[in-house]
């Protein structure tokens, strides 16, 4: 075996025991994984910063598995749908996390952890003993580093491995950080921030609200009928609208239906037109797009010159939750 890595030694992989169910692997243990390299990965199916790391978790997971890597996601929930497992086993195979997962919907090994972000990463060596960590987005070529020479240590050859090549389309693409000056965004109380709407938000109530005639950059508002939550707000009525001035490349927004399996339409105009090419994943280029379940919807993806845009959305059917604006 290699001399183990100059790495510090943050202790010893915490217990998983807490975990609420597994998906693609049987309950997994410290002890049962000793002898083998582990990537903790904490992530929530709706974080748009753990969803453009996965391209490269996913790819040390093919890449290095042979090699003796053990990928571990533990999804720990944001908002209350993200405990749903249905919701979680249907967004982990649309999103291709084929390694094991342990649904951690009680936060014990969050806690076991005293982790605080998704994502986060957690570098595990043979031994047991957690050697790295890594919050957030970016430092993708160290961490793979991280990963061989923790394989390297175990006896394990990587040397005819190259560092993964990844090219992330669509949602999973790297922000445009250079020009991302609006930040994310929450809808529900608990969290909200620069709301515009006038006489501000009533919790917790059935409220009518509009949009003022102007809205400043990073402010939002809503229009229609909707009941303000703390972790999101309800659309009550047939229609309603949710405005927001951003500076960034991307808009994205975490909805949900009111009731399961019960679609919500809406249309996305640009400053009042469609949008055409900066039409999102989610929309076509009149704007059009439906909410049939609970995760983030890419609606705005400037191609051009990133400016202060205004984008609206208008809600065609009531049912709607609206948790998290986020952006890239």
């Amino acid at each position: 075996m290699a001399a183990a890595p100059d790495l510090p030694d943050e202790g010893e992989l915490p217990t998983l025991a807490g975990a609420t169910a597994w998906f693609n692997s049987e309950p997994l243990t410290p002890a049962g994984l000793r002898g083998q390299v582990v990537l903790v990965n904490f992530w929530t199916y709706s974080c748009i910063n753990w969803i453009r790391t996965l391209p490269y978790v996913r790819a040390w997971a093919e890449r290095y598995r042979d090699r003796g890597l053990v990928v571990l996601g533990v999804h720990t929930p944001e908002f209350g749908f993200e405990t749903d497992v249905d919701n979680v086993r249907r967004a982990a195979k649309d999103m291709g996390v084929g390694y094991p997962i342990a649904l951690d919907s009680d936060y014990a090994v969050w806690e076991a952890f005293d982790n605080h972000y998704w994502p986060a990463l957690y570098f595990v060596d043979a031994d047991g003993q957690i050697r790295h960590h890594w919050f957030g987005e970016g430092e993708y070529e160290g961490s793979e580093t991280v990963i061989r020479e923790l394989l390297a240590s175990s006896g394990a050859d990587v040397s005819d491995q190259e560092l993964v090549s990844v090219a992330p389309q669509g949602v999973e693409a790297a922000a445009d950080w250079a020009n991302l000056d609006t930040q994310e965004t929450y809808v529900g109380y608990a969290r909200a921030e620069r709301f515009a709407s006038p006489a501000g938000a009533v919790w917790d109530e059935r409220r009518l609200y509009s949009i003022p005639e102007q809205l400043q950059t990073n402010e939002w508002a809503l229009a229609g009928e909707w009941t303000v939550g703390r972790e999101a707000a309800v659309l009550n009525d047939r229609h309603g609208q949710i405005s927001f001035r951003f500076h960034a490349r991307d808009l994205n927004v975490v909805l949900g239906p009111s009731q399961r399996a019960t679609p919500v339409r809406f249309r996305v105009r640009v400053d009042g037109e469609p949008p055409g090419p900066a039409h999102g994943i989610d929309t076509d280029e009149q704007g059009g797009g439906t909410v049939t379940g609970a995760r983030m919807y890419q609606l705005v993806r400037q191609p051009g010159a990133v400016i202060d845009r205004t984008v609206e959305i208008e809600l065609l059917d009531p049912g709607l939750d609206a948790y998290v604006f986020t952006f890239g």
